[in-house]
């Protein structure tokens, strides 16, 4: 597959009108947060919120773009060494994904102790994610929006009642998979932890949590973090974001109940829900 002109200017970080680009593929990145929007009165254009987030998304979803990589035999380093220019190989250089908790958590990298203890202000990066374990007990809560990864602790209330609630442990690990990869996602089939995905509450969102995490993972080892009060924050919920998302995601439905209730609660409101208006505010 030849990759068009429109993909790769914005690949380049360059601006390209709403009209040059596919309305299925803008909707879908627009749906992950990978575009950026500028209007111009009537007429939208896009550009790149991360342009290797956005290749490695395109890479991911369909083994065409792989040639995006070039020649994945190189590596940064030794195209360095021969050319000087570490730019010509196209080579993800940082893999894995960041961790943050709120509390000391003793896990294991490459076989050693390696505890996950970020100060507030900050979180971890974890490269080598094949050689990353952690104790059992702990639940892995994926966040989606990384201000609300970044900011654990202003939920903490918010998380603490909601996994005592539904009788889920107290001790967590917070991921997210950002840079877009499947790395989050092999790492969390390979060990045995319930992951909670805590998302936007909107259609793109729960699609999110059943094609990229359940359809993986299963029912049993992985759920969607429902709040009590959701209902109510959808009233204050955009009507313009569930009407741009009805056409691609009106068909989705789940075998589980929860689930299905929520999805069946954003349709007859019609209106889609930010995670981040749970961070507390001041």
């Amino acid at each position: 597959m030849a990759i068009s002109a429109s993909i790769q200017a914005l690949l380049a970080g360059e601006q390209v009108a709403g009209s040059k680009l596919s309305s299925k593929l803008r909707d879908e990145l627009l749906a992950e947060g990978l575009l950026l929007v500028a209007s111009h009165g009537s007429r939208n254009s896009y550009r790149a919120r991360d342009t290797e987030a956005l290749k490695r998304y395109l890479i991911d979803k369909d083994e065409s773009y792989r040639m995006l990589e070039i020649d994945v035999s190189d590596s940064r380093a030794s195209m360095a060494a021969e050319t000087g220019n570490s730019k010509l190989a196209m080579v993800r250089s940082c893999p894995g994904f960041p961790v943050n908790s709120y509390e000391p958590i003793e896990c294991s990298l490459d076989g050693k102790p390696f505890m996950v203890n970020p100060q507030e202000g900050s979180f971890l990066f974890v490269a080598e994610w094949e050689m990353f374990t952690i104790p059992e007990d702990v639940v892995v809560l994926g966040i989606e929006n990384m201000e609300n990864f970044r900011m654990i602790r202003k939920q903490r209330t918010f998380f603490e009642k909601y996994l005592q609630t539904h009788q889920l442990s107290n001790r967590v690990l917070f991921v997210s998979r950002y840079p877009q990869s499947t790395d989050l996602r092999r790492w969390l089939c390979a060990i045995p932890n319930h992951y909670l995905h805590f998302g936007d509450f909107d259609l793109a969102g729960v699609n999110i949590f059943l094609f990229e995490f359940q359809q993986y993972l299963g029912k049993e080892r992985s759920s969607f973090l429902i709040p009590d009060d959701i209902e109510t924050r959808l009233n204050s919920g955009s009507r313009k974001r569930y009407d741009e998302q009805y056409s691609r995601y009106k068909g989705i439905t789940s075998d589980v109940c929860e689930l299905q209730q929520l999805i069946d609660l954003i349709c007859q409101k019609r209106k889609a829900y930010d995670q981040e208006g749970y961070i507390l505010k001041g």
